[in-house]
């Protein structure tokens, strides 16, 4: 934990002159003996006068979100400098890319990203629960609604287009039907369930063996009288696996696993934390919801990554002009930085304000940006939530079902449960019966 920077009007203060770190005209000036030791050993190497005593209020700010940032991150990229693709951290089975299978998605909002449509467009249909029946005008619009299915999908089925086939989902050969059920703000009930009831009737249409529901429901009921979880059963019989993320309120008093995810066919997803790293001696869990269910079901029944995500940036958004200019400053020299920064006024207020600083703090800058933005490169940003968890195990099973198309959903489910790797001193109830095995799941669906 970081101490906290108090500088209050007892702190020793000098006459306004040039900051010896910053070299920059500062009406007030601290002395480096008034901040704490961790801070101070941060600011020190950075600073332009290597003999700084003082420091202005604007370092400060600048170095204790610097030291945020390093603690945050530290065990993070410890092993990695990049955030790992999924199937490597998963072990997926290269052999098997989930082709010859549909999966379709239930979110808020889609776009037409590049890893989905290049260079083959694997979109097989698209449905909008607001608009008429083959308009496609929401797919292809960048609003704030799209951000969150695009990513979804892509975390499942994203080629790695944009990043020479890196940043791929486990499943980069399924095909995918997108169902918009929400605008913005939450998702109803009622909207997920005509969602559901739309794949339903059109499941033999596009082929579609799994469903992706990464929104949860309104209240937590019964199964037995909740309309949402009896529409997961019907699917369940005719043959879909539905996958639903458990939601994110583990930390929350009940910590209540709401429809569709409470249904007893679903599989209901929690979320891993696994540290970025293929040591299974760091892994962890992600504050996700659990049960039992008010029927006194387990939920989730497995996990997966639920942070540290590479996930699309979606294009043509402050947000991804923000992500280039954060990368392309990162690989340029010093002599280009504030060139680059000049050229690109008003992308970033923070930057435009510091093109005059040293370029070691400059450096500092750019790296706070990467990190607070969750930012790989100029196409990618990594995500929590068990909203991609759940994608992540839609993928899995799509290639089970690659290997093995007479799979049923209960034995898919089956085969998840009894192939899954317990996390260690973490309780039963929180992880069901563990970290999917997406190699192992496999090798058992080619068995059965």
């Amino acid at each position: 934990m970081s101490e906290v920077l108090d500088i209050s009007e007892d702190t020793p203060q000098a006459e306004a002159r040039l900051c010896p770190v910053c070299d920059r005209f500062a009406e007030e000036l601290f002395a480096m003996s008034s901040v704490p030791e961790r801070l101070g050993s941060i600011i020190v190497p950075n600073a332009a006068d290597a003999n700084a005593d003082q420091v202005c209020a604007r370092c400060l700010a600048l170095f204790s979100r610097a030291e945020r940032q390093i603690e945050s991150h530290a065990t993070i990229f410890e092993q990695n400098d990049f955030v790992l693709p999924t199937p490597l951290r998963m072990d997926a089975d290269e052999r098997f890319t989930g082709r010859g299978v549909t999966i379709a998605f239930l979110d808020s909002g889609f776009y037409a990203h590049p890893d989905l449509t290049k260079p083959t467009n694997r979109i097989m249909a698209y449905k909008s629960i607001f608009s008429a029946e083959g308009d496609q005008t929401s797919l292809e619009t960048n609003d704030v609604a799209s951000w969150h299915g695009m990513m979804t999908s892509v975390v499942a089925a994203g080629n790695g287009e944009l990043a020479g086939g890196f940043y791929r989902g486990i499943a980069s050969d399924a095909d995918v039907v997108l169902v918009k059920i929400g605008r913005t703000g939450r998702i109803s009930e009622a909207q997920i369930q005509e969602g559901l009831e739309w794949v339903l009737d059109h499941a033999a249409e596009f082929k579609i063996r799994v469903v992706n529901i990464s929104a949860g429901g309104d209240f937590q009921e019964s199964y037995l009288t909740n309309s949402l979880c009896q529409t997961v059963e019907r699917c369940t019989r005719a043959s879909l696996t539905v996958v639903c993320a458990v939601g994110n309120a583990g930390h929350v008093p009940g910590h209540p696993v709401l429809p569709p995810a409470s249904a007893p066919s679903s599989i209901a997803v929690g979320g891993l934390d696994d540290q970025n790293s293929l040591d299974r001696a760091r892994r962890g869990m992600y504050r996700s919801s659990y049960g039992p269910t008010i029927d006194g079901l387990q939920k989730p029944e497995v996990i997966a990554p639920g942070i540290w995500v590479a996930a699309p940036i979606l294009p043509k958004t402050p947000t991804a002009e923000e992500a280039e200019l954060y990368s392309q400053l990162h690989s340029l020299s010093d002599d280009e930085l504030r060139t680059v920064i000049e050229l690109h006024e008003g992308v970033d207020k923070d930057l435009d304000e510091a093109v005059t600083l040293p370029i070691p703090l400059l450096r500092q800058l750019i790296t706070i940006k990467l990190r607070e933005g969750n930012v790989i490169n100029e196409h990618y940003k990594y995500v929590d939530g068990t909203s991609f968890a759940a994608p992540i195990v839609s993928s899995i099973v799509a290639c089970l079902l690659e290997a093995n198309p007479r799979l049923t959903p209960q034995q898919i489910k089956r085969i998840l449960i009894d192939t899954a790797e317990r996390v260690h001193d973490i309780e039963a109830d929180r992880q069901g019966w563990g970290v999917v095995n997406a190699r192992a799941a496999v090798a058992r669906a080619l068995q059965s």
